[in-house]
């Protein structure tokens, strides 16, 4: 379930009953309303959030997911042009962990906790942790939470940079929606260029990655770039003020 807050669009696992595990409707819902958030003109900045006591728990082992193409949980294999904001309370485990890692920003609270969880039944990681968590963390510290399962607490999340933003209990989705506005504030052509330049730098050499780069950011400077050099000559942003842009 998904609902806009003006150029913020929330997006809700909403299984509480299962505490967000993902079922097979959930996921082609998920897979849906996210195809939906990339084609609205409107919409720059996706928060994606389970509830107050937990953001997922994996698959439900009681109705598993398809194996898509585009993922089992949904959207993990989409490859998005905007940004989406994980606002994580209580579990993020199992495929609930991967959906996180899947979004650009997480913000988690100070009880959540994420972990490999599936370890235990033999269920493998199909929605990108294996490719993910390492580009996060490094391969040792992804091979130490794979391989274990073990729980990972919100403030190891934070110290090892498996979560960007650590926030109180009850807060993280209000954190996260703070979090979209401020970026759906900014020009939108110039903060896509750079978000895509720096998913594509994965794997590639310090060379081609400038150049995948500049790709990116032809004719920003002459489409945003002028006009925002225009408007701090005209007095805003002075000292490296955000308010007033």
């Amino acid at each position: 379930m998904s609902h806009s807050n003006s150029a913020v669009r929330i997006v809700r696992i909403d299984q509480p009953q299962a505490r967000n595990a993902v079922n097979s409707a959930t996921a082609a819902r998920l897979h849906d309303e996210f195809v939906a958030f990339n084609a609205d003109d409107n919409a720059k900045v996706a928060v994606l959030t389970g509830d107050e006591t937990a953001f997922c728990a994996g698959a439900n082992l009681r109705d598993l997911p398809t194996l898509r193409p585009s993922g089992p949980l949904g959207p993990t294999r989409l490859q998005l042009s905007k940004p989406v904001i994980a606002a994580v309370a209580g579990p993020a485990v199992a495929g609930g962990m991967e959906l996180a890692l899947w979004c650009d920003i997480r913000v988690m609270e100070q009880s959540a906790y994420m972990g490999i969880y599936c370890r235990r039944w033999g269920v493998p990681l199909v929605d990108g942790g294996t490719v993910r968590l390492p580009r996060i963390v490094g391969r040792g510290r992804a091979l130490d939470i794979i391989l274990t399962g073990r729980k990972v607490p919100a403030q190891e999340c934070f110290s090892i940079g498996l979560c960007e933003r650590l926030v109180p209990d009850g807060e993280s989705r209000k954190a996260a929606e703070a979090l979209a506005h401020e970026i759906a504030r900014f020009p939108q052509g110039c903060m896509r260029a750079d978000r895509r330049s720096v998913w594509l730098q994965e794997g590639l050499s310090e060379m081609d990655g400038l150049r995948a780069e500049w790709a990116c950011s032809a004719g920003m400077v002459e489409r945003e770039g002028a006009a925002g050099a225009a408007r701090f000559a005209s007095g805003k942003g002075r000292h490296g003020g955000f308010s007033d842009i």
